[in-house]
């Protein structure tokens, strides 16, 4: 079976976008075995300069590094600057990479987004809108997203 794990900077605080992540874990359970990491965000401060937001960025980016840096999954980064896909293209995409390999680990930044070190350890950078959403919510799209693209590699009526 698939492992897909989401490793994510920032925990979820309202409780819909807790219900959402967990019944789009529920659904997933029949399709993979999925594992989402939490790590924690650092503070913004209102008065931010570029050195700060590197700063930043680094020690977010140095977090996430070390979550996956003995993994031999197929790293995805969901980046602004990534590709584009459709929800049928997606499910292809995911469908292609498992029969290569049995685990894909998904990244989401924090707020400041990724820095250069971590974009270069990703095999693949994905976006899902050009629009800027918060972190927290792009989790939701990404299951449901890998929810649907399952419904579509097993011809279910979902996607419809």
């Amino acid at each position: 079976m698939l492992t897909i794990k989401i490793v994510c900077v920032g925990k979820l605080k309202e409780n819909y976008l807790k219900s959402a992540v967990q019944e789009y874990s529920k659904r997933l359970s029949k399709y993979c075995k999925l594992n989402i990491v939490e790590l924690p965000d650092e503070k913004i401060p209102e008065k931010l300069n570029e050195s700060l937001e590197e700063e930043i960025k680094s020690k977010e980016c140095n977090n996430i590094i070390n979550h996956i840096k003995n993994d031999s999954s197929y790293i995805i980064a969901l980046d602004l600057n990534g590709k584009e896909y459709t929800s049928e293209a997606f499910s292809q995409k995911l469908e292609n990479i498992s029969m290569s390999s049995s685990n894909i680990t998904f990244l989401i930044g924090g707020s400041l987004g990724f820095n250069k070190t971590l974009l270069d350890l990703c095999q693949e950078k994905i976006c899902f809108s050009k629009m800027t959403f918060p972190h927290q919510l792009i989790r939701v799209f990404l299951l449901e997203q890998i929810f649907r693209a399952f419904k579509i590699s097993n011809g279910e009526t979902y996607h419809r």
